[in-house]
């Protein structure tokens, strides 16, 4: 039955390792982020490769690959690309940096892709050898994270973002890890899977945009270990999975960005000045439309609890409007309050606009 459960893990390992990103209609990569997992620090260096294909129709060249860190070492495939045909990167971590946890970014410059490509690559390097339970704090059963809370960062509408995090079997035999109650445009994969006992595996998830969220949007999902449901504690705790999703002006040249919307906000901070702890601030903004086009506001976010906002009008060339955020302060803090909204935009010069409430909590 183990050997079984060996040449299972290593199958959907192989399947797992097959999955391809796409970048735009040039590249397709077998992977974006690398996670070395738990290292000893005495062990030496890491090194990892990054895989791409060449899915255009013309030949493609990698001009540069520069690393964010001097303890990273890289090579890549020099030579020009014709469709079809395969290079690489190969990454080397000189894990020599002391015992903490490392995140190193190795961006790519390729011809026709007109952002260079990120890449990552991390891990946590131990000065000493420490329990599972320890490193994974964060249980669903046999199975255990470091956090539950996980971050996809932005991605463009038309575009997916994945990422990854290691987990880890608590348990003293393979278990063999599913979800449930998975949040829609969210995927999550688990490799090896079965994980073996008292050991680790490579947790991936991708958010697919959609343009029915925009904005920051929480994806959930239920960990099922060999069918069975957990959640972390006596709360709903489920994984979440945090991306933020803007529009996407890629295809668009830099006369018809010039030809956008562009807002002009009279002030970017709403100052409340002194205000009662469980009164409401309503704080006004108001702007102009500078540009060529109408402006919209797709989605408005805050960094506060409790709030809400008033409509906001797509604003014409040269029209003014105003709107309101209006901010509950009963769950506040006494003392200096800075509240942050975010308005996720179809301006090209700025997709993302960022406006301040100030005041003080009395």
């Amino acid at each position: 039955m183990r050997k079984i459960t060996i040449i299972a893990a290593v199958l959907l390992s192989m399947l797992a390792a097959n999955a391809q990103e796409r970048i735009g209609n040039v590249l397709e990569i077998d992977k974006t982020v690398h996670n070395f997992g738990d290292i000893m620090l005495g062990s030496g260096p890491v090194s990892c490769t990054f895989t791409f294909k060449n899915i255009s129709e013309k030949p493609v060249v990698v001009y540069n690959v520069v690393s964010s860190c001097g303890c990273t070492d890289v090579k890549w495939t020099k030579e020009p690309l014709r469709p079809g045909d395969k290079g690489n990167v190969s990454v080397t971590y000189s894990n020599d940096e002391g015992p903490y946890p490392f995140d190193k970014t190795i961006t790519m410059y390729v011809s026709d892709i007109k952002k260079p490509v990120l890449l990552k690559v991390r891990g946590v390097s131990l000065a000493k050898a420490q329990p599972l339970e320890e490193l994974y704090p964060v249980a669903y059963g046999p199975l255990a994270m470091k956090i539950a809370s996980l971050k996809c960062g932005n991605l463009d509408q038309g575009e997916k973002k994945s990422d990854a995090v290691m987990v880890a079997n608590l348990s003293d035999k393979p278990i063999c890890v599913t979800f449930g109650d998975v949040s829609q445009w969210l995927d999550l994969k688990v490799s090896p899977n079965p994980i073996p006992a008292h050991g680790t595996a490579e947790m991936s998830y991708t958010v697919t945009a959609s343009r029915e969220l925009w904005g920051k949007n929480r994806y959930w999902a239920t960990p099922q270990v060999d069918g069975k449901s957990y959640k972390n504690g006596d709360n709903d705790s489920r994984i979440c999975v945090t991306a933020f999703t803007r529009e996407n002006f890629s295809a668009m040249s830099e006369e018809e960005k010039d030809k956008g919307p562009m807002p002009k906000f009279t002030t970017s901070t709403f100052q409340a000045g002194k205000i009662k702890k469980g009164d409401t601030i309503h704080a006004e903004f108001e702007m102009t439309n500078d540009g060529k086009t109408p402006f919209s506001v797709y989605k408005v976010d805050a960094d506060v609890k409790c709030w809400s906002h008033s409509d906001i009008p797509v604003c014409k060339p040269g029209q003014k409007i105003r709107f309101r955020v209006h901010i509950e302060t009963s769950s506040m803090h006494e003392g200096e309050m800075l509240a942050i909204v975010t308005l996720t935009t179809n301006c090209p010069l700025r997709p993302i606009i960022n406006l301040f409430v100030a005041g003080w909590i009395e």
